[in-house]
Formats: structure tokens, sequence, C-alpha cells
């Protein structure tokens, strides 16, 4: 079942303020009887439209797969669908909603880390679960959210680290294009101090940033070029989220920047972006992922004939957030199956040490810093716009939250 509640901001915030008077912790009564119900925060509006939208399709789908076998602890399921619309501020709003207002016992959401960071707070204050399932760039760790996409030693590093070899087209100047918040800077932060340690002076790394929604790529676009005309091989790191990228790649191609001569790896493009845009000229780019559609084995034929028989649309692809979405969802099954409850508590405990024979083709476990072990992939793009991998590790990675390329953080990553 899915319910979409639209609600007045005036009409939220007066439950809201009535809500707050009310233990932040539901009684456990509450939390064994009833419908289960399931939070929906994703932007099916604005600028992250383009990527979330199949976010939502995702939870809901595992929704009604979860019904169709019974529910959980014989209880059914119930999407609780909430649209913030790309707007940061409006994530917290919707994330208390969703808590104080319709009572749901997990939420699985957001996808940049400004709308994260938004709705952190009011998962601490309510001690709500979310499930992340976006690469991001770390320095976090919260007891309220568990992150199964990836931290940069598991996406953003090894990526740099390939552009590098000789299989990647051993690149000696990188550019880092990024849409203007804290997930580009902060990983572009890590990846200057990584490229530094590498041999890498300042002088070779361009670093420009652009707001979402960012559509004339005339001017960087040349800047990069002439960046890349100096003598040494370049390639673009690219940390542009949402609907920019589409105008983005086409002014590489437009320019006609192909990928022989100046590579362009992706943390934020997977099949969905590139559903819409002609990528005969992009052929040979890349993406840094966890999970590519192409990837071959049991568990993803499995997964993308769900997603087949759901959206019953020949054209939906499937992409990295989808498959972690799923990994998520299926770790939180298992833990409310072990805990016997959706008590929030009881459930964090049980999902400490979850496994899932995951899409990626490799086992993925969830640890007690939050965060999942992954597989690190490499994909070129194709014409028909799936990736062609081209690089994987041997094993899952387990996930570095805290960066040793960061100071202040450094004692952090050495405790692990």
């Amino acid at each position: 079942m899915i319910h979409r509640h639209p609600f007045s901001r005036r009409a939220l915030l007066g439950g809201a303020a009535g809500a707050l008077a009310l233990p932040a912790l539901r009684p456990a009564l509450a939390q064994n009887s009833g419908p289960i119900r399931v939070g929906v925060l994703h932007s099916l509006s604005g600028t992250m439209a383009i990527s979330e939208t199949a976010l939502r399709d995702t939870v809901l789908m595992m929704v009604e797969d979860q019904n169709r076998k019974g529910g959980i602890l014989g209880r059914k399921l119930e999407a609780v669908v909430v649209d913030p619309a790309s707007n940061w501020p409006l994530f917290a709003e919707k994330a208390r909603e969703l808590l104080q207002v319709h009572k749901v016992d997990v939420t699985f959401g957001c996808w940049t880390s400004v709308s994260r960071k938004s709705v952190l707070p009011v998962f601490e204050e309510l001690n709500g679960l979310l499930f992340y399932p976006v690469q991001y760039e770390g320095e976090e760790q919260s007891r309220n959210v568990f992150y199964t996409g990836a931290a940069p030693n598991q996406q953003a590093i090894p990526a740099v680290d390939y552009l590098m070899s000789d299989d990647g087209g051993s690149a000696r100047r990188i550019a880092l294009l990024g849409t203007d918040y804290v997930y580009p800077r902060t990983t572009n932060r890590i990846l200057r101090a990584f490229l530094n340690s590498k041999g890498i002076a300042d002088a070779d790394i361009l670093e420009e940033y652009t707001p979402f929604g960012h559509s004339d790529w005339q001017g960087i676009v040349s800047r990069v070029k002439t960046f890349a005309s100096q003598g040494k091989k370049t390639a673009i790191v690219s940390t542009i989220n949402g609907d920019a990228n589409v105008p983005f790649y086409r002014e590489l191609g437009n320019q006609g920047i192909k990928a022989e001569d100046i590579p362009s790896v992706a943390f934020s493009v997977g099949e969905e972006e590139l559903a819409g845009i002609d990528t005969k000229p992009l052929v040979g780019h890349l993406a840094a992922w966890n999970y590519f559609m192409s990837v071959e084995g049991p568990a993803n034929a499995e997964f993308k004939q769900m997603w087949a028989s759901y959206i019953k649309n020949p054209k939906r692809v499937t992409n990295d957030p989808m498959e972690a979405t799923y990994t998520g969802f299926r770790m939180w099954a298992q833990a409310v199956t072990q805990a016997r409850t959706t008590a929030v508590d009881a459930v964090r405990t049980a999902m400490y040490g979850q496994k899932v024979a995951a899409p990626s083709g490799y086992t993925e476990q969830m640890w007690e810093n939050h965060h999942l072990s992954k597989p690190v992939m490499i994909g070129e793009i194709q014409e028909d716009g799936q990736f062609s991998i081209v690089h994987k590790t041997a094993d899952a990675i387990r996930a570095e939250n805290w960066s040793p390329f960061i100071p202040e953080n450094a004692n952090r990553a050495k405790a692990g």
C-alpha cells in the first residue's frame, strides 16, 4: 500500500509543533502492531528528480515484493511517499513529517549530501532510522543512518588511481569539476591531498564548481581543453550532480573532447542519467561505481528481472544507487526479522554483521561503522548507454568513512 500525503507547510509545522510534546520513542506496542510504515524521502521534482525518482520506484518495488512474501513479522508494509522537491530545508521538514506525523518505522531517502545533512539532526533528535543509498564524501557517522553507498575509498580514490595507471591513461593533470556543495568540495579536498601524495602538484590540478542546474558549460569545457594542451596527459574527474550532467556531456561532445584525448570519470552519472543523453560522442568516457547494470551473475539477473516486472517499461534501467537501495532494504528486512521488532534501537543492533549476496556479484556486509563493504568498478560508456566494466576489485572493500587525507580526522581514520 502506498500513501502520499499532501500537507500545507502551515499545517505540517503546526502538527509538528504539537508532536514535539510527545516522547521521541514510540511505545513498543505501537512498534509491533499494525502495518510497518516505510518512509520514502526522495526528490520527485526539481533538479535532482532525474536521479531520485528511480530510487522512489525501487523502494516501492521492494515494499510490493515484501508484501507478496507475506510482509515482515506477519505485518504488511505501507509506503509513505513525500516529495522534498530538491529543496534542502524542505528535506528536514519532510523528514519530521515522516517521523512525527506518519510515524514511519524506517526511511529510505536523500541523494545529495546537503539533503542528508539537512535531515540528520531530525533523525537523531527523534531516533529515526535512515538508509542513505548514494556515494558520498565520508567524514560522518551517525547511529541513526546506515550508509549503503560508497565512501571515498570505495569510489573516488580508486577511480583517480585508475586514471593515473597505465590502463587508465597515465594522467598527470586532473580537472576536478563539481557542483557547488559539500560532497564535491569535500571529495575534491580528499582527492587533492591524494594527488599531492602521488607527486601531482597543485599547478597540475584544475578545480571548478558550478551551481545546481548549471547549463552553460562552454567556458568551463574550453578551459579544460586549454589546461589539457600543456603537454601532460589530462583527465576530468566529475562530481557534477543532477540534471546539470546533461548539458555538460553535450558540451563535451560539442567541443570534440573524446575519451582517448581527455577521459572523464563521473561519480554521479550512471545508466539512469545516460538514458536521456546521446551517448555516441561519449563512448569510452568512464564512471566509477560499485555496481553496473551490465554485471553478470544470478543475483543481478534476479534484481533486473524484478525491476523489469515491476516497472513494465523496457527503457528503464538499473543503476548503482538503486542497487544500494535494494541491498539496504534487504538487510533492513533481515534485521527486523532477527530483532522481531521494528524498534529502532533493536534493529540498529541487528543490522551489524548483516550480509547480502548483492547484485554487484559480491557478498556485502554491514559493519559497526554503519557502512557496507563494497566492490569498486570502473565502467566505460557504450553507445547503448550501458557500461563495459574495464576494472574491478577482487574483493569487496571495507569502507573508510574517515579519510586519512583530512588532517583533522586522521586520528579517527587510524582508529578505524
